[in-house]
């Protein structure tokens, strides 16, 4: 794995040193939050989830700690947490972390996690199979997805009036209708990819085992070959676009009728005035990848009861419902059904007007083992480009 920087490691440092003083100061219970993501993800905790827990809980305060995008954010909180448990620290300094589905292969060898999530008030209400196994490490009962980003088809309507149900009938209606469908190959973003990785299981019947058990088999690489000289032909009647914003831009513009797309961006879009909002989505058969946030806590919590607290108030539907999808745009980590009655009326029926929850539960698949993912990215640009 990449190393932080020194720079990083001492910012932590002296974060941990400095909120210290501070709890002493406060007298308060101070829960320590630790979250990877982008910068909206310390803006969510500071001014979202930080007031709101501490309102509804006196005495309690939040300290929301960032460790930077991607999985890099992700390997900083557990290289905190393998420090602290090869230092013998029984009583650790992070009480609660967000963080991406790789870091649970990383925690789950280490044995760095509680399996707390069975005893929350709110685990009734997951249903994800991402709540279960992600990247072929069984997670269940150690996280609580946060939300769910996932990737769908989205079609113009005017355009597109009986849009594929699956791959097989996408490939079918993009002969018919060369230079309307667009996606951005495996540049640019990861919708993207995501339609690559969903052709492979689609072409392959073997999402299971690429996505869920592997092993990886490099002998099976070959085998792939002809999936992708048919996704090359494919690509001859598709238009390549710049990137996940230049699609949606495209479907806009009209010059697409169709292509893939993060859902949580297409709806942003549309609420920004940026996509006609007569444009629609689908998920096709076998499904296309999805990826949550989870929440975890560590094996040495300061506030192990306070934390599974903190967890069931952000997963309790009225959070989920405000915070989660009306102010951010995402599927909520919680099934959608639970939202009914914390959320207007027409705003659960504009989210899962074209995908409902049932669809999530079906065709939301995971991206592939990391293995796999890179044979994939690396069978594309040897046989469809």
């Amino acid at each position: 794995m990449r190393r932080p920087g020194i720079a990083a490691v001492l910012l932590l440092c002296c974060a941990f040193v400095f909120f210290a003083a501070q709890g002493a100061v406060a007298q308060k219970t101070r829960l320590v939050f630790m979250t990877a993501g982008d910068v909206n993800m310390l803006a969510l905790g500071q001014n979202i989830f930080a007031p709101g827990f501490a309102a509804a809980n006196p005495g309690t305060s939040v300290i929301t700690i960032h460790t930077g995008p991607g999985n890099s954010g992700s390997q900083t909180i557990f290289e905190k947490l393998l420090a602290e448990k090869k230092a013998n620290k029984t009583v650790g300094d992070i009480d609660v972390a967000l963080v991406h589905e790789i870091f649970m292969k990383w925690a789950m060898d280490e044995d760095l996690l509680q399996p707390y999530a069975k005893k929350t008030d709110t685990w009734k209400y997951i249903t994800s199979p991402f709540a279960k196994n992600t990247l072929g490490v069984n997670v269940e009962g150690y996280v609580m997805p946060l939300f769910h980003s996932q990737t769908a088809l989205a079609y113009n309507p005017d355009y597109v009036k009986n849009p594929p149900k699956s791959y097989a009938e996408l490939k079918e209606w993009v002969k018919k209708n060369p230079g309307k469908f667009g996606y951005n190959g495996i540049k640019g973003g990861a919708s993207g990819v995501s339609f690559v990785m969903g052709w492979v299981y689609a072409e392959t019947g073997k999402y299971k085992k690429y996505a869920v058990t592997g092993p990886f088999d490099k002998a099976e690489i070959p085998t792939w070959e002809p999936a992708f000289k048919g996704l090359k032909e494919f690509n001859k009647s598709v238009v390549i676009t710049a990137g996940n914003v230049g699609t949606l831009d495209a479907l806009n513009r009209g010059e697409i009728w169709m292509g893939p797309v993060w859902v949580d961006m297409y709806f942003t879009f549309m609420n920004e005035g940026k996509l006609d909002p007569k444009t629609r989505m689908i998920l096709p058969e076998p499904g296309m990848p999805g990826q949550p946030m989870y929440f975890v806590i560590p094996k040495n919590a300061p506030n192990p009861d306070l934390s599974r607290k903190f967890i069931e108030y952000v997963t309790s539907p009225a959070v989920q419902a405000n915070e989660i999808v009306k102010r951010f745009n995402w599927y909520p980590g919680i099934d959608g059904s639970a939202l009914k009655g914390s959320i207007p009326q027409d705003v659960y029926d504009k989210i899962y007007r074209d995908i409902t929850p049932l669809d999530l539960q079906q065709k939301s698949l995971a991206f592939p083992l990391a293995d796999y993912y890179s044979a994939i990215l690396e069978a594309y640009e040897r046989w469809a480009q």
